[in-house]
Order: structure tokens, then C-alpha cells, then sequence
């Protein structure tokens, strides 16, 4: 499995429609791409902690069997997905593909013990 890593770092004069980007672009994108996507997740960037700034407005990170799978399903529409990037920002994305080596949570399968003693 292959995660798929948006990342859209946060700059003095960056600009991102949140309504635009949820409710109209990636509802298309995860349509288009259609069953080689195998997951989506999207974060906004917070604040509140002291000391620790705010990297990036939003990370999306899109599960696919393989760099194949995605190329496969993403490159029929790259154009109008890229095209589309003007409606809700203004920021050049830092693009990251990687290999899932642990995925822990509701609806995944079991991971490994985290109860058990471990040594080291």
C-alpha cells in the first residue's frame, strides 16, 4: 500500500478555500479516481500549542495499492484535477509519495500488541 501525501505549507500570503476544497474538488477527485483509491484523509493545520507553528494549511494523504494504481487512475484526469487547484488556493503543493509501514485504527486490521512488554 501506497499513501499519497498533499502537503500545502503555509506562507505568509497563502489563500485556501476549505468549502471549495471539501465540498467540490475532492468529492471530483475521489470520483474520478474511483476504486484504485482505497482511502482519504484530510487534516488543517491548528494552532494553540505554544512554541509549535502551524507547517502546513492542510495535508491530504490518498491510499492506493500502488504508484501504478494511482498513475493509472489519476493521469486519465490530471488536467482537470491540476486545473481546478486555482478555484480553492494559491500555494504550490509539496508532493510525497510513501510506503505504509504501520496503520493502526477503527476498521484496520489488527496491528501489533501495544500491551504486551517490549524489549529493546
Amino acid at each position: 500500500m501506497i499513501q499519497l501525501n498533499i502537503l500545502y505549507p503555509k506562507t505568509e500570503n497563502a489563500t485556501f478555500d476549505w468549502d471549495y476544497y471539501l465540498n467540490i474538488h475532492m468529492p471530483m477527485s475521489i470520483k474520478l479516481q474511483g476504486t484504485a483509491l482505497k482511502g482519504v484523509s484530510i487534516v488543517k493545520g491548528i494552532g494553540g500549542i505554544e512554541g509549535v507553528q502551524v507547517a502546513h494549511i492542510a495535508i491530504t494523504s490518498m491510499l492506493f495499492e500502488s504508484v501504478n494504481s494511482f498513475i493509472d487512475a489519476f493521469t486519465p484526469h490530471a488536467e482537470m484535477l491540476q486545473g481546478d487547484m486555482k478555484n480553492y488556493t494559491n500555494i504550490q503543493p509539496v508532493i510525497q509519495f510513501s510506503d505504509v509501514v504501520l496503520q493502526v485504527g477503527e476498521g484496520e486490521k489488527e496491528g501489533p500488541s501495544y500491551d504486551d512488554p517490549v524489549s529493546f
